[in-house]
């Protein structure tokens, strides 16, 4: 399930300033911590507003379906406006068409592909309508933006896709844990990819990995990463067994630290297969 954050009295959506555009109502508190779980498998996610905002404009979405566990981490632009619904909208989106597709039998690939050019085109509706032209140059510059990282686990291995410098993390109970994403930015780690009318169509850099071993699944914004880059840092800071303590304290410690940026983490247990079934773990492609 995930959790929701229109506004209770009225369903509104909320405002940058933290009330809802219907009815006025504060949801600063409601829209400060965002979590989620799939159930029996174990994943779960957690997300908290930096110190000092208003909105968290970081949004998380996760599902089971069949033997596939889909989740999504979404990072709204700062500089964007409207950058947390382009967030929330983007992960919903991407989980959806994921479950959707995977249900119908396409291959990981085919369907991390397929929701990222989904989102794309939600976050893109959010533009106003007939406005000036954003800058394609700028991300956020006049439209509702947003960073993805989203991932399909099954019984053969994980997949992720990204767009943007939200990350996906291996982290295996025994052995390196390694980043599995590499950071769509450029001089000044200024953004070069980003779901929004004034991005490109989306197209996802996609990675898979069979590992031999359990561990975890990591996507995260990087509210988290910029303090906890290093896989065997998070690995040491994600010292337990369940998944939604684990998500919670991954981004308690950094806030905890100083971090000020909004932060969110999901995590996805992997049962791994042993190198007698897969031949070896064969290299992340």
């Amino acid at each position: 399930m995930n959790e929701h954050t229109d506004c209770p009295r009225c369903g509104g959506t909320p405002a940058p300033d933290g009330r809802c555009w219907e009815c006025g109502a504060d949801l600063s508190d409601l829209l400060g911590h965002t979590r989620a779980d799939a159930g029996a498998d174990g994943a779960a996610g957690y997300g908290e507003r930096g110190p000092g905002r208003r909105l968290n404009a970081d949004a998380l979405a996760l599902r089971t379906t069949g033997p596939w566990t889909v989740g999504a981490v979404c990072d709204g632009v700062s500089m964007a406006p409207r950058a947390e619904r382009a967030a929330r909208i983007a992960a919903e989106v991407t989980v959806q068409t994921l479950a959707r597709a995977l249900a119908a039998g396409a291959i990981p690939e085919d369907a991390l592909t397929d929701a990222t050019a989904r989102a794309g085109r939600a976050v893109a509706a959010l533009a106003a309508p007939g406005g000036p032209r954003p800058d394609p140059l700028v991300p956020g510059s006049l439209a509702p933006s947003c960073t993805q990282v989203a991932c399909v686990v099954g019984e053969h291995g994980l997949w992720v896709s990204w767009v943007g410098d939200s990350r996906a993390y291996w982290l295996p109970d025994t052995g390196t844990g390694m980043l599995l994403t590499e950071d769509d930015t450029g001089e000044h780690d200024a953004l070069v990819a980003w779901l929004g009318a004034d991005a490109a169509d989306p197209v996802p850099r996609i990675r898979s990995h069979r590992p031999p071993c359990p561990g975890r699944l990591l996507l995260c914004t990087d509210g988290l990463w910029r303090h906890l880059p290093d896989p065997d840092d998070l690995r040491t800071a994600a010292a337990t067994a369940d998944a939604a303590e684990t998500a919670r304290t991954l981004v308690r410690h950094v806030l905890d630290a100083g971090g000020r940026d909004d932060a969110t983490a999901l995590l996805v247990p992997v049962r791994g297969r042993p190198p007698a079934e897969t031949g070896g773990a064969p290299p992340v492609t």
